[in-house]
């Protein structure tokens, strides 16, 4: 059967062409750009033609089984412009892998990643008007895979749709960061072991949603999602979540939940591991993947070992942590100098941000749309 073919792409303008939103108005996935991309795959004949087209709705049967068995993933990634005009994207090629790894577990077809994102840099450069200019502005990309049998049996499709839209988006903190108030929530699950909590299907998120609007009526922003009767930290809203804490001799830990099944491998929170790995200091940090609960948390904080916290991913890049609600009990997390933003949140931002506009170049990252 064939695979993804992007030198078969077929490309079709749309005949109503807009213009671009002015910066001020993005929100982040309110508006889109003129074209989308499609391929389509059948048990029979494997990948179709890849396609771009005018931005479009989708004509699906209504017994669909995206609609009624969540055969649905997708990912998340940017398009950013750089100082000369190009369009770059972001370490893609491990927004293809974890696609793929999404796809198979949830019984869809695997496609050439390479491939794939031919199709997309060829999508991007077609609407590269859409590309905001500005530090902090870019194009989110969001590529996602359904099943598209109709049919109300239970098993998996015989035809599926792979399809790219893009948003142009701001900056997640349009005035500046803004640290967040978290909920450690012990009584509804992100995830567990054996899941799916370790790929992007949609429906990871959905669970999620009536847990924060109960964190949000007690006057925090997001959920810091706990695990088992330990209190084990796992991620943060849907996002990854860093620590940092000191010991008794000033030297520094940074920490995260590992990659056992129950956390999402995100592209952030691997780009954070590898630049503190090979850019801070040994003698003075150590950079673990460790399990660790909401208790030595609390802890270190009591003891002044808390240094800062952060969520980290796509929209955001990092996302400072000012406080932690547990139980009966307010936990607070330093956020530097400024009460905004710590240290090394700070400096992992900038990091990751000069790597995606192009302002430095760090182990091939950094793909340009040709």
């Amino acid at each position: 059967m064939s695979d993804i073919d992007a030198s078969k792409l077929v490309i079709e303008p749309t005949t109503k062409p807009s213009e671009p939103r002015p910066n001020e108005d993005l929100v982040f996935g309110k508006y889109f750009s003129d074209h989308m991309l499609e391929i389509e795959w059948t048990e029979a004949e494997g990948w179709g033609v890849p396609k771009i087209s005018g931005y479009h709705p989708l004509l699906l049967d209504p017994s669909t089984v995206v609609f009624h068995y969540a055969f649905e993933l997708f990912e998340g990634m940017k398009a950013y412009r750089d100082k000369d005009n190009n369009i770059r994207t972001f370490r893609s090629d491990k927004n293809m892998a974890r696609m793929n790894n999404s796809a198979a577990r949830a019984s869809m077809p695997t496609f050439d990643g390479e491939e794939l994102m031919k199709c997309i840099d060829k999508l991007v450069l077609l609407d590269k008007k859409f590309v905001p200019f500005g530090a902090g502005y870019s194009l989110y990309l969001r590529p996602t895979m359904i099943g598209t049998t109709p049919t109300l049996g239970v098993h998996e499709p015989d035809r599926a749709l792979l399809y790219v839209i893009c948003s142009p988006v701001g900056p997640y903190y349009k005035t500046g960061f803004k640290p967040v108030s978290l909920e450690a929530t012990d009584y509804a699950v992100r995830a567990w072991p054996g899941g799916v909590g370790g790929y992007k299907l949609g429906a990871n998120y959905v669970s999620c949603i009536q847990p924060q609007t109960v964190a949000a009526s007690k006057g925090h922003q997001q959920n810091l999602w706990l695990f088992g009767e330990e209190g084990y930290v796992t991620e943060v809203g849907a996002m990854n979540a860093m620590f940092v804490f000191k010991d008794e001799n000033n030297k520094k830990e940074l920490v995260t939940a590992p990659l056992d099944g129950t956390i999402l491998p995100g592209v952030t929170r691997d780009s954070v591991l590898q630049l503190a790995r090979a850019r801070l200091p040994a003698d003075e940090w150590t950079i673990s993947e460790r399990k660790f609960t909401i208790h030595e948390v609390a802890e270190k904080a009591s003891k002044g070992q808390l240094v800062e916290a952060f969520g980290c991913g796509t929209a955001a890049i990092v996302s400072p942590i000012n406080n932690i609600g547990f139980q009966d009990k307010q936990i607070p997390v330093p956020c530097g100098a400024n009460g905004v933003i710590g240290d090394l949140t700070q400096t992992v931002a900038d990091w990751i941000r000069k790597i995606q506009y192009g302002e430095e170049e760090f182990a091939d990252w950094s793909r340009v749309a040709k």
